[in-house]
């Protein structure tokens, strides 16, 4: 698993530790986590939602009145400093 991989995973674990119901899904440059938030959620929780998606490159909130309330976090895959980064004709 790539290193976005392993840190998406741990966020998501952490959010579940939080009695989250939370999904992993792996893209070609970033790793998403999202988490459903309840309707009332504490401020207690809040913080340390927060806590946990500080890790991430990004995050959000998407909340609607259809879907409820989803977090998101996004990390991005590290990209190599050296060899073939893009193909030929694209090293550094």
């Amino acid at each position: 698993m790539p290193a976005s991989g392993v840190s998406a995973a741990a966020l998501a674990a952490r959010l579940s530790a939080l009695g989250l119901p939370t999904r992993v899904e792996e893209h070609p440059r970033h790793t998403t986590v999202e988490a459903e938030i309840p309707d009332t959620p504490s401020a207690e929780l809040w913080r340390e939602v927060l806590d946990v998606v500080a890790e991430a490159d990004r995050f959000g909130l998407l909340a609607t009145s259809l879907n409820g309330r989803t977090l998101w976090a996004v990390v991005r895959r590290t990209v190599p400093t050296t060899g073939d980064v893009g193909g030929p004709g694209h090293q550094r």
